[in-house]
Parts: C-alpha cells; sequence; structure tokens
C-alpha cells in the first residue's frame, strides 16, 4: 500500500495512476484559434510529433519511443494520403515544450501532436498561439483545453458522464462521491458530481480524505455508516491502482459495505494491472475503458510490428494520425482548421469513436465492463457512432 502521495510525474508508473500522471498544474490556455494553415493538394502534409525523450529519465525515453512508434504504425494505414512526421525531444519540460513547437512551426509543421504533460502542452499551445497552428496534445487535463490546444486524453468528464448516465439506467440513482484530497481526485469529484447533475441521479453526497494509508482507513467506517444509513445505491471512486482502490476494496466490505447490493464504480482503469481484477471487493464493479477488441487489435499488430507491446497511451498517437489522415484525405485547403478538427461525426482510431470538442476537450466512445470471477465483461459495449448509447 501507499503510505503518501507520490510524484505523478513519471507516466510509466502503474497504468492505473495515468490519470493522475497527466493531471499536471496548468497555466492560462492559449486562447488564440485561428482558421488553420493552408494545405497544399498532393504534398506531404508536416506534421510534428512532440515527445518527452531528451530528460534522461527511462520512462520518458520508453514513452517517447512508444508514441513515435505508434505514430509511424498509423501512418503507414493511410490509404493515399503523405504524412511528413518530424520528431521533436520536449524534455518533458514546459520550456523546451514550448521552444520545440516554435522550432517546428517554423519549419513548417502544419499541426503539432503531443507533448504529453499538461504543462508542457498548454506551453506549446501559447508558443505558437497566433501561428495558425493547433495542437493536438496526449494530455487528459482540460484546464489547458481550449484556443488552439486540444486534448486528446481520456478525460474525467467524458469517463464520468458514461459511467453515471449507465448507473442511473440500470436504476443505481443514488451515488455517493469518495475522492482522495489530491489534485486528480479533487477534479474527479468535481466531474462525477456535474455528470450526476447532468443525468438527473441524484448525489447521495461526497467524503473526502486524504493521500494516505492511514486516513484511508481512517475513513471506511465514515463510508460504511453513509451506506447503512440508505439512500446509496452506489459508491463512484476516484481512487486508482496505484493509490487508494485497493485499500478501499479491502476495507469497505469488512466495515458492512456488500458490493452486491452498492455499486462500486471506478473514475480509472480497473483492469491494469491484471491483479486488481482478483480484489474481493471489486468483484462486481464497474468501470470504463476504450473499445477492447480495436485496442486488442492495435497491441497485436504493434507488438508484431516493434517486438514490444505499446506504452498504455501509445494509441493516443495513433489516434492523433488517424484524425489528421482522415481530414487531409477530404482534400480541402483548410483540412485542419478549427471547423474541421471538430467535426461532429469525429474519428475512429484504436481506442474507438472520437470527437474533439470546440471548448478543446474530447469525447470518447467508451465501453462499460464488470468485473466477474476476477476477469473484465463488457456489460455496455462502445458506441461506433455518436448518436449510439452513451451520448
Amino acid at each position: 500500500m501507499f503510505a503518501k502521495l507520490r510524484s505523478p510525474r513519471n507516466p510509466v508508473l502503474k497504468f492505473g495512476a495515468m490519470l493522475s500522471a497527466l493531471w499536471l498544474a496548468a497555466c492560462t490556455p492559449g486562447t488564440e484559434g485561428g482558421a488553420g494553415p493552408r494545405l497544399s493538394s498532393g504534398e506531404a502534409v508536416p506534421v510534428a510529433l512532440l515527445v518527452p525523450g531528451g530528460s534522461g529519465a527511462t520512462g520518458d525515453e520508453t514513452l517517447a519511443k512508444s508514441l513515435r512508434q505508434a505514430a509511424e504504425l498509423a501512418i503507414s494505414d493511410l490509404d493515399g494520403v503523405k504524412i511528413d512526421l518530424r520528431v521533436y525531444n520536449t524534455g518533458g519540460s514546459p520550456a523546451q515544450a514550448a521552444e520545440a513547437a516554435t522550432k517546428a512551426v517554423d519549419a513548417g509543421a502544419k499541426i503539432i501532436l503531443g507533448p504529453v504533460f499538461a504543462e508542457a502542452a498548454n506551453a506549446a499551445g501559447l508558443a505558437v498561439a497566433n501561428r495558425g497552428v493547433s495542437v493536438l496534445s496526449f494530455s487528459n487535463n482540460t484546464d489547458i483545453a481550449g484556443g488552439n490546444v486540444f486534448v486528446l486524453g481520456p478525460t474525467f468528464p467524458n469517463t464520468a458522464n458514461r459511467l453515471v448516465s449507465y448507473a442511473a439506467a440500470q436504476g443505481k440513482r443514488r451515488i455517493l462521491v469518495v475522492n482522495d484530497q489530491t489534485t486528480a481526485g479533487e477534479i474527479g469529484a468535481r466531474a462525477i458530481t456535474a455528470a450526476i447533475a447532468r443525468s438527473g441521479a441524484s448525489n447521495a453526497g461526497q467524503i473526502s480524505y486524504p493521500f494516505s494509508q492511514q486516513d484511508v482507513t481512517n475513513v471506511a467506517p465514515q463510508i460504511a455508516a453513509q451506506v447503512r444509513g440508505g439512500g446509496v445505491d452506489a459508491l463512484f471512486l476516484t481512487a486508482d491502482t496505484a493509490g487508494a482502490l485497493p485499500l478501499l476494496a479491502q476495507l469497505l466490505p469488512q466495515q458492512g459495505v456488500d458490493p452486491a447490493q452498492t455499486k462500486f464504480i471506478g473514475l480509472t482503469r480497473w483492469d491494469i494491472p491484471p491483479a486488481t481484477l482478483a480484489l474481493p471487493g471489486l468483484q462486481g464493479g464497474w468501470f470504463a475503458l476504450p473499445d477492447p477488441n480495436l485496442n486488442s487489435r492495435f497491441r497485436a499488430r504493434y507488438q508484431t510490428a516493434f517486438g514490444t507491446a505499446p506504452h498504455p497511451i501509445a494509441g493516443l498517437a495513433y489516434d492523433g494520425i488517424a484524425a489528421i489522415g482522415a481530414l487531409v484525405k477530404s482534400g480541402r485547403s483548410d483540412a485542419l482548421s478549427r471547423g474541421a478538427l471538430t467535426q461532429p461525426a469525429g474519428f475512429v482510431g484504436v481506442n474507438g469513436i472520437f470527437r474533439l470538442r470546440s471548448d478543446g476537450s474530447n469525447e470518447r466512445g467508451l465501453a462499460v465492463a464488470e468485473i466477474r470471477n476476477n476477469q473484465v465483461v463488457v456489460i455496455d459495449p462502445a458506441p461506433r457512432s455518436f448518436g449510439g448509447a452513451g451520448f
């Protein structure tokens, strides 16, 4: 278990912490929209890929390589579209990201894919905000979204909306929000609360706890008492697998919370690492994940092509290239304008359907999964279009 908050800087921590890993403090996002760069018919489109290489940290280098290889795989899948991929290292720092973004646009880049970390993505966006070039960052921090900056990562509001809507449809309408007192936990709690209000479900209250093992132990009886007091159909937890989730999954049933009666719902992935699936307290619990069929095919193709498994967020690089390729294929000179990027129909990538919103955030088609007998069982498939379930 944990004793204190661990640094979220390294994105190759267990994937359960990935959402926390990308929730870094952000400055004011760029506010310039721009009509977008003009493209020349038949010519290869210069695309800048900003990755966290060059920091000297093994995790950053691994992630940088995986993002580059996923982008290359996506380019090889494009039909009739030429992409001139240019890779720039940011060292994971905002200053280097801003410098790399400026250098890339000076060299002719029509769009920027990346960086990963929120502060670096924010800096990159600000650096080229008046150049008419959009930044499709791998962050999931919607605080930096807007202007010329979009986030491709799975966002808390999107996940919360999907799960709350499904829970309400299944009669689990009285939802108690349980969150850790971290930046990610508090932002996640706000996303859940907003989703509850939008769905017509009922907010059964909110309980938060400092991020330490002792504080989680201390808060478990309080959570159990509120559940036993009635009026709670589900617990929506922001805790992840690298933090408080395993301890809560153990303590809450011991305190008399029956997961068969009070549904456990997770804001983060509960299937990575796989050992989490064996936790008795999470049996019957729900969480959301990208379309597992599309994602497994991507992982298999990546493994075949490069001899190793992709980093958990490498698919975002593929998705970014897939979106760019789909737009460029239209042949329009303004194919990379904000209006084109935010087309309502969206795009299809290795994580399923997704679309970029005018506020810089995104919507992704997610499946709802349940843990049964230590296995992941999809109980509501990911939609295949934005007119389908979950939207």
